[in-house]
């Protein structure tokens, strides 16, 4: 049930952390996956080759960039059967030091690249009445921290395209599922979570009293994106320790 086998699958920010424990995972399921970076960084190599994978760069936070990325998806693939938007820029931006290029950076990298990507692909997925589109989100998109007001604002618009996406393509057999970690021991977060007097405090308002790894989010990514999962779309998991409670 939840293997995929002779599946396409392309992982926007698959170089390190979530991303890369996703696309990991599919080539375990049987997939042939598209790592993707900003560049074609080491971190971005060794992922791929670790994996005997494909690797393509692009940057999300240009939207001529995209547009060269999903030209290149398409020369490497063909054509995409599974969608995973993971890819998000993310910085400590609140109202108080809320700048107007950040804000356009975060919401091109985080949403409308998004947008971009599922026009690009969702239509070779009506055609063949079959495909997966999958976000990975945050906890922020239910549980806005001021300090990343931005993102989290991002987040809130990334699930409403989510949701519209479900809407649109349910009846040709494409599924649009949003995953929603919570506090993962990843890259991005090592800096804030080496305080230990943050990291502690973060920790006990999580039930599960852990902070989770991008291990943890792979296999909801797997089944999501499985035969599995074929009645299930427009849904808002958390992945969080019960954060979300």
């Amino acid at each position: 049930m939840f293997n995929l086998n002779g599946k396409k699958v392309f992982v926007t920010g698959s170089a390190r952390g979530i991303g890369k424990a996703i696309a990991d995972s599919c080539v375990k399921a049987g997939a042939t996956v598209l790592y993707h970076g900003a560049t074609e960084s080491e971190k971005l190599i060794n992922a791929a080759q670790a994996a005997n994978s494909p690797f393509v760069a692009g940057n999300l936070s240009d939207p001529q960039d995209v547009e060269r990325l999903i030209e290149n998806v398409r020369k490497i693939l063909g054509h995409v059967d599974v969608l995973i938007l993971n890819g998000s820029v993310q910085t400590y931006t609140g109202v108080e030091n809320f700048s107007v290029e950040e804000f356009n950076r975060q919401m091109q990298t985080n949403v409308a690249s998004c947008f971009q990507l599922i026009k690009a692909f969702a239509p070779d997925m009506e055609a063949q009445k079959w495909g997966r589109i999958i976000a990975i989100s945050s906890i922020n998109q239910l549980r806005p921290a001021d300090r990343l007001g931005i993102y989290s604002t991002t987040k809130a618009a990334l699930a409403n395209l989510m949701l519209s996406s479900a809407k649109k393509y349910a009846a040709n057999g494409i599924t649009v599922n949003t995953v929603l970690p919570g506090v993962i021991e990843t890259d991005r977060n090592a800096e804030i979570l080496s305080n230990k007097d943050f990291a502690d405090n973060l920790r006990n308002i999580i039930p599960a009293k852990r902070f989770g790894s991008p291990e943890d989010c792979s296999g909801i990514a797997v089944f999501l994106a499985s035969d599995a999962a074929s009645y299930l779309t427009g849904a808002e998991i958390p992945v969080a320790g019960g954060m979300q409670l």
